[in-house]
């Protein structure tokens, strides 16, 4: 049984971006931004980082540092420590951000949100939110580490625009937008961006993620580029949720690591409220929503975002899970 967030649980940011990109200037502007948010930042390379002192709450509050240099391989315990640590001075602050490494993976941190239950109830998912450097994104490319963090971002900057054309930009966007169909993209220098665009927007909500393109799902959509690209399925009708439980499990175990994000409303069968999901790699976690509106037609609409999705057969293998 998932754990279900408390109402005055803590929306969490979570921060990533190749080297170099601008994260550490996006942090600055965050702690330092007339916001009207208390916010607790934990990272991970404290002693490059530099940051302002003029922190919303005393720094020894404020910064918290993980264990050792790699925030992905200790993830799961030091994360869930630390967090727990910070609800004991939930008073201090009501927005919680956390910036990876440049070279991480931000799988292990997103998927800490999935697997502790406390962790679950007294913090939300708010956005994943990656900076990319428009100049010198390129000569990243076959990094593996570049390539998922934009597949796994919610909202995208793509800093330091004046240093490129505006061709290379619109191209850069168009090569972006395929390997991540939901994001949303600001184009920033010195990481400038209005920060309700960051913060608190609930992107890991596919409702929110349809506001940035209403038109995306009014049809099957699929982009390719190399082999991180995004795909979208709508199908009318009724899902059988027995048969949905096996697909998503035979999916998950078979391709998960392929499957860096999935988001999805389904309609199932005898069942009068919206039922709601996200994925990503192998965990998934899912939960009935609002009761569907009078005016509204039921349909399913599903979202993936990985490698190799072409190959995985979704469109065919989702529909066999409709009640005829």
């Amino acid at each position: 049984m998932m754990a279900s967030p408390t109402l005055d649980s803590i929306p969490v940011t979570v921060l990533t971006g190749y080297l170099g990109a601008g994260k550490t200037t996006l942090l600055n502007r965050i702690l330092t931004h007339e916001h009207g948010k208390k916010v607790a930042v934990i990272v991970n390379e404290f002693g490059e980082v530099g940051i302002d002192n003029q922190l919303v709450v005393d720094a020894d509050e404020e910064i918290f540092e993980m264990n050792n240099g790699c925030i992905c391989c200790t993830v799961r315990g030091d994360l869930i420590r630390i967090i727990a640590n910070l609800m004991k001075r939930r008073d201090k602050f009501d927005h919680l951000v956390i910036e990876t490494t440049g070279l991480a993976d931000p799988a292990p941190v997103i998927q800490t949100f999935f697997v502790d239950d406390e962790v679950q109830t007294r913090t939300h998912l708010d956005a994943v939110v990656t900076v990319v450097d428009a100049r010198h994104i390129h000569q990243h490319w076959q990094a593996e580490e570049a390539t998922e963090q934009i597949a796994f971002a919610d909202v995208i900057l793509l800093n330091k625009t004046d240093l490129v054309t505006p061709e290379e930009l619109t191209v850069l966007e168009q090569r972006i937008r395929a390997m991540n169909a939901l994001a949303k993209i600001y184009s920033t220098q010195n990481a400038e961006v209005e920060l309700g665009a960051i913060l608190g927007v609930n992107a890991f909500d596919l409702d929110n993620a349809l506001k940035v393109d209403p038109d995306f799902l009014s049809e099957t959509a699929h982009e390719h580029d190399d082999t991180v690209g995004s795909l979208a399925l709508v199908e009318p009708g009724a899902v059988d949720g027995v048969k949905l439980n096996q697909w998503l499990g035979t999916l998950l175990r078979d391709r998960g690591p392929d499957i860096f994000r999935m988001k999805g409303i389904l309609n199932i069968a005898g069942e009068d409220d919206r039922y709601v999901f996200q994925g990503v790699h192998m965990l998934f976690e899912g939960r009935g929503d609002r009761p569907w509106r009078t005016h509204e037609s039921r349909k399913n609409e599903l979202v993936f975002i990985g490698r190799n999705l072409e190959d995985m057969n979704l469109q065919d293998s989702f529909r066999a899970c409709l009640v005829p």
